[in-house]
């Protein structure tokens, strides 16, 4: 077995459960791989220096958007002290997950400087998948790989955008550090051709890291466990489209399920205060994966959502959680998921039970996943090899 040490840039602490699943998937094929591996710990160090050259993020849309809806969250759900005091326990949840499957931390590097220092410890950095390229993320300099050494390998996993256009004023930035990764991939077709049109260099398209393994692999990390007597619909919905709620309603109506939900992750919605029979706040990424093993159908708005329900053979819809029309459009994601493998009308279209009742022909899709994990695998498993071997791009 390889002694190469791989520092992860990846979002692990981050309270969200698709987050943390494909750090947990992440960090298990490069373990299957034969490599060792850190999840690297950046804590930024607030000097002057780092808060001058922060300011400009202030000028940043895409920043200061993020920043005011936390805001306008905390402010709304500071009105409802019982939510306020479940939210406290969900978060609690997060955190522990982290310390049950996340054990190789590195020690903390407090400041951009020690940062710097600490990449020298490393004979790769990756950059995991998710939406870490996001223009807001820009200034943090961290998954770009800006702080890891010119010679080092540096490897893009399933990174994506989120976007569907790079702003034109970063335009440039995004050249010149997508430029300094050796090996680039994205989890979305767009996302591979915006590096394309960014540096001429092809990418590959690969596989959000929680689909490299199948379902009956899951169920090795988490056994499963029934958490919800009875039959139920599980609407995971991180949106704020109030007909996706009407329509479970009618799915409830007229199948006679009852309706679970996880409410107020990315935003406080006013109708999920009363929304579901089951309002959960006591649950991590194992119990999220074991509610949609368990339910009869799933209504989701979430990529994560989706891609549990395909990895367990479940019946679904995916919602678009952004209006097509939108600047801030993240539904690429899914549009490439459903693409590849052939699931494009398990989009919600019209007639929810019709739709979500369909029967899905799971001996093509795992065909069609099959062959993209073992191209993803592949490309991986090529990029880490390259540690010491003759440095190249593409």
């Amino acid at each position: 077995m390889s002694k190469e040490k791989i520092g992860l840039c990846v979002c692990y602490d981050t309270k969200n459960f698709g987050s943390q699943l494909q750090v947990l998937a992440t960090q298990k094929i490069v373990e299957s791989l034969g490599y060792d591996y850190e999840i690297i710990r950046y804590k930024k160090k607030l000097t002057p220096v780092f808060l001058l050259k922060s300011l400009p993020r202030l000028f940043n849309p895409y920043f200061v958007k993020v920043k005011l809806k936390k805001i306008k969250k905390q402010k709304s759900i500071g009105k409802h002290p019982e939510i306020e005091n479940q939210i406290r326990l969900r978060n609690q949840r997060f955190q522990e997950f982290v310390k049950k499957y996340f054990r190789n931390l590195s020690s903390p590097y407090l400041g951009y400087g020690a940062l710097k220092r600490g990449a020298e410890a490393y004979d790769a950095c990756l950059t995991g998948s998710d939406q870490l390229w996001l223009p807001g993320n820009l200034g943090s300099h961290f998954y770009t790989q800006e702080f890891v050494p010119e010679q080092m390998l540096k490897i893009a996993y399933a990174t994506s955008f989120g976007v569907s256009q790079i702003p034109w004023y970063q335009r440039r930035r995004t050249r010149n550090y997508l430029n300094r990764f050796q090996y680039l991939s994205s989890r979305e077709l767009k996302g591979s051709e915006l590096i394309q049109e960014l540096t001429g260099r092809q990418s590959i398209t690969v596989a959000d890291p929680t689909l490299l393994f199948s379902g009956d692999d899951w169920l090795s990390f988490f056994p499963d466990k029934r958490l919800i007597s009875g039959k139920y619909i599980f609407c995971y919905f991180l949106g704020t489209n109030k007909e996706h709620r009407e329509i479970a309603a009618k799915l409830k109506e007229s199948t006679g399920f009852k309706i679970v939900t996880i409410p107020f992750l990315d935003h406080f919605v006013e109708e999920d205060v009363s929304f579901g029979d089951d309002r959960l706040f006591d649950v991590d990424a194992a119990d999220f994966v074991n509610l949609i093993r368990n339910a009869e159908f799933i209504l989701t708005d979430s990529f994560h959502g989706t891609v549990f329900s395909i990895l367990n053979h479940k019946k679904f819809i995916t919602f678009n959680r952004f209006r097509e029309d939108s600047k801030d459009s993240r539904n690429s994601r899914i549009d490439s998921l459903c693409s590849l493998l052939g699931l494009a009308e398990r989009r919600y279209q019209k007639n929810i039970y019709d739709s979500v009742n369909r029967e899905i022909d799971y001996k093509s899709v795992d065909q069609k996943l099959g062959k993209l994990r073992e191209n993803s695998i592949r490309y991986l498993s090529d990029a880490l090899m390259d540690i010491s071997g003759e440095r190249k791009k593409g």
